[in-house]
């Protein structure tokens, strides 16, 4: 199946016994019996064959090579890593996949074992469906696991192999597949970013990222042997692909802010970008160069309308491309290397999720020194009880142990506190918001869910609960170790007298010469233990004051200027620093040669004391009077060990709980910060909504219909009273003089007073006429024009009236 993401390939290897060398090692290097460790033996072979076999991409791969990877660096420890076993692992990468390499290295073998958890991780992350939101963010996780085990490989197994590391697995090997590794990473999280609809300026810091990280992987990959051209042509389209998405996206920007210049060069830019990753073509497959195209698509539809739209309206001048910003870059992958891989410890023991640890009681093999001070002093308390008794007084042993568990459950209350309240706070607002759309409506209520509005802190929600699950576990596990203990951590802090009690005294062997000269010995050979113990612990601390003070920046800013003095042309590199390095070490070499020194005499007094215990438990064969009081004093001596790991566990869980309270009062305060906004801007909102359901209730649509009504009615009725005829419709009136006067109509006269019906009459007031009328009946009169051989009236002259002289009624 084309994917548009790779993923890393498993290592094989052939089937190897490890129980044999662990066996024979046993049987050589100490005075047990390797039959005592027959299940031992038996679990760690199952451990690698189901370790080695898991090469499917199924989440159950996971457990069988973090157990087997925990129980290796445990062994590490207990065995040297040279055992006796020669492991044998094929390449994955490169060009020699099919020549193995062996190795009789223990750390070879978990380097390898790891590479293979590595592999798994990034298979699950690419055999996931990215369709979903939850598929990209499940796929991010999965690809920044398997960048944190290749860092995890990179810096803490290779540098302890001892030997020169596979060709494919050196460092530019190694850091170009955490690069590649980290980009997946981030172009899922770029991908649910444009699924979800962020805006357009975080898509595109995001995609730059994306852009940064797969062109370190390339430049990486450049200079590894083992990563293959069609990996680093990949890369190489990829990083120009995202380059061309990161301006396309900032150009979408420029648009919104009407940067219309700036628009078009970031989208010639992207252009750009994207022709050059069509470079690569040939190298690449169909997924990849389908995404490509289709961008390529969308820039140049974009680029013709911006530029049309500019050189036609805006006409704003198009900057060149050194002239724009730098996008911004947003880094949302890092390496995260699980808790199993970087602390195989926390897994193993009672209440480990891998069991106990293999071997683990060759650590009490020796039963030292109980059995010697059994010897030594059947009556009364050895001397180094009794000052390990006088240190727990002194610091109230079991009373301090209870009350640092109380204070510890003082400040886990707050922190649960802290981050109840910062919960309470988020789910109150959550419910207010949903009361409000079961009461408005999606339609209305149109605002982002809670979870939408606030991702990152419903993140810290399962984040902060994760951390104080696994403190409780934690507390669960040291309050279990304090009840094992607790009986002799209280005797230890109790009297002497509570001590001579518990240690019973045992008659006086008789001790044979030979019993005698053994145990000499094997006292001569603690107390060289001791000495060695305790300058081993000064030397230490003298090393790392030597180290502290030791500061190599001004050694190296002299000679950076040296340098730059004498090649001005030629740029700086690493490599040129080389002989400041190795003269600066220079004055670490006798430091080194006590090291040696200390190493190869801890080997011999290790010897040296197995021999004189072995010598010491075969004289005292069949003795066993004084076996109960041996068996008292190991108790006690082991419950001080117990009681300076449980206080060592109590001061972790202290800063641990203090450094969470910073992070829990954040979460409180940012939840609460949160809320409070939500509830200012649900409280404008429905505002808005009552004030424009009120306008809508003076203007309901029952009110609308009776209006429109009544304007329908009164538009429709009749102006007139009679209907008008249907057949014709009515000529307009024409104007004519009545030749007879119309009858009167009796008026009460008035005088200076005109009234329309009495016509207009210019002259002096008239006559008796011929019809009988008289001047003043007041009935309407008509306009008079005089004959033409009549007198004018007054007023009138040539047949025309005068002006000047007014009108004249009544």
């Amino acid at each position: 199946m084309a994917l548009n993401m790779l993923f890393l390939p498993f290592r094989r290897t052939h089937s190897t016994t490890l129980s044999s060398a662990i066996k024979q090692y046993i049987s050589t290097k100490y005075d047990q019996h390797p039959d005592m460790f027959t299940r031992d033996l038996e679990t760690i072979d199952k451990l690698r064959v189901d370790a080695v076999n898991s090469l499917e991409a199924h989440t159950s791969g996971i457990r069988k090579l973090t157990a087997y990877a925990a129980q290796l660096v445990w062994i590490g420890g207990k065995f040297p890593i040279d055992i006796g076993v020669d492991f044998t692992w094929y390449p994955a990468l490169g060009f020699n996949t099919q020549r193995p390499i062996s190795q009789n290295n223990l750390r070879f073998e978990l380097a390898n074992v790891l590479y293979n958890l590595a592999s798994l991780y990034s298979q699950l992350a690419v055999s996931l469906n990215r369709s979903t939101s939850e598929g990209q963010k499940s796929a991010c996780n999965y690809f920044c696991l398997a960048a944190g085990v290749i860092s995890h490989i990179k810096t803490e197994v290779i540098p302890e192999l001892r030997t020169l590391p596979p060709e494919d697995m050196d460092t530019m090997t190694l850091e170009s597949l955490q690069q590649l590794l980290l980009a997946q990473a981030q172009e899922c999280f770029w991908s649910k970013a444009v699924k979800d609809g962020l805006k357009d300026g975080l898509i595109a810091k995001l995609a730059a990222k994306v852009s940064d990280l797969y062109d370190q992987a390339a430049e990486f990959g450049t200079k590894s042997d083992a990563i293959s051209t069609d990996w680093i042509h990949h890369m190489t389209a990829k990083h120009h692909h995202f380059a061309g998405a990161a301006q396309y996206r900032a150009s979408r920007e420029c648009l919104e802010k009407q940067n219309y210049g700036e628009e078009v060069a970031r989208l010639r830019d992207s252009l750009v970008c994207v022709n050059e990753a069509l470079k690569e073509a040939r190298w690449i497959n169909k997924p990849v160069l389908g995404d490509l195209n289709g961008l390529k698509s969308r820039v140049s539809e974009d680029l013709k309308r911006a530029e049309k739209d500019n050189d036609v309206i805006y006409l704003i001048p198009v900057p060149p491309k050194s002239e724009l910003k730098t996008l911004g870059r947003a880094g949302m992958a890092t390496a995260r290397i699980p808790t199993e891989v970087s602390d195989p410890a926390l897994t193993l023991g009672d209440r480990g999720v891998f069991g106990q640890p293999l071997f683990a009681s060759l650590l009490q093999s020796l039963n030292l020194p109980g059995s010697l001070q059994a010897l030594e002093k059947p009556l009364g308390l050895p001397l180094t009880l009794t000052s390990h008794a006088d240190e727990l007084r002194q610091q109230d042993g079991l009373h301090r142990l209870r009350r640092s568990m109380h204070e510890i459950s003082k400040l886990r209350a707050s922190d649960v506190s802290l981050y109840q309240e910062g919960v309470d706070h988020l789910r109150s607002e959550a419910a207010e918001d949903e009361r409000a759309k079961l009461k408005y409506g999606t339609d209305r209520w149109s605002r982002p869910s809670s979870q939408q509005a606030a991702e990152k802190l419903y993140a810290q929600v399962t984040e902060l609960d994760g951390y104080l699950k696994s403190a409780q576990s934690s507390d669960e596990l040291v309050k279990g170790k304090l009840k094992e203990c607790e009986a002799v951590i209280q005797v230890l802090s109790g009297s002497l007298r509570d001590l001579e009690e518990y240690v019973p005294s045992s008659r006086r062997a008789a001790v044979t010469p030979e019993v005698e000269k053994a145990a000499e010995k094997l006292r001569s050979a603690l107390n060289e233990v001791s000495r060695l113990e305790i300058r081993r612990k000064r030397l230490i601390e003298a090393l790392r004051e030597k180290a502290k003070a030791d500061d190599i920046n001004s050694a190296i800013l002299v000679e950076t200027g040296r340098l730059e003095r004498e090649f001005p042309m030629q740029k700086i590199e690493p490599a040129q620093f080389e002989n400041l390095f190795e003269e600066r070490l220079q004055c670490y070499e006798s430091d080194r040669a006590m090291v040696s020194e200390e190493q190869a005499e801890q080997k011999g007094v290790t010897s040296r004391l197995k021999e004189a215990n072995t010598a010491f438990t075969a004289a005292r064969v069949g003795d066993t009077s004084t076996k109960k009081r041996e068996q008292a004093l190991q108790r006690l001596e082991n419950g001080y060990i117990k009681y300076k790991e449980i206080v060592s566990n109590l001061n972790t869980g202290r800063k641990f709980y203090n450094d969470l309270a910073s992070i829990a009062n954040r979460f409180q305060d940012d939840a609460k910060n949160f809320a409070y906004q939500r509830r200012v801007e649900a409280g404008q909102l429905e505002s808005d909504l009552s004030n424009s359901l009120s306008n809508l209730s003076l203007s309901s649509p029952t009110t609308t219909t009776t209006l429109q009504s009544q304007k329908q009615r009164e538009s429709s009725r009749p102006r007139y009273s009679a209907p008008a005829p249907a057949e014709e419709p009515l000529a307009a009136p024409t104007p004519t003089r009545a030749p007879v006067a119309p009858p009167s109509v009796a008026v009460t006269p008035t005088s200076a007073v005109w009234n329309p019906e009495m016509g207009i009459k210019f002259g002096a007031p008239p006559t008796s006429n011929a019809s009988g009328n008289a001047g003043g009946s007041g009935a309407p009169r008509n306009l008079r024009y005089p004959d033409a051989n009549a007198n004018p009236p007054m007023g009138v002259q040539g047949g025309k009236w005068d002006g000047t002289r007014g009108l004249r009624f009544g």
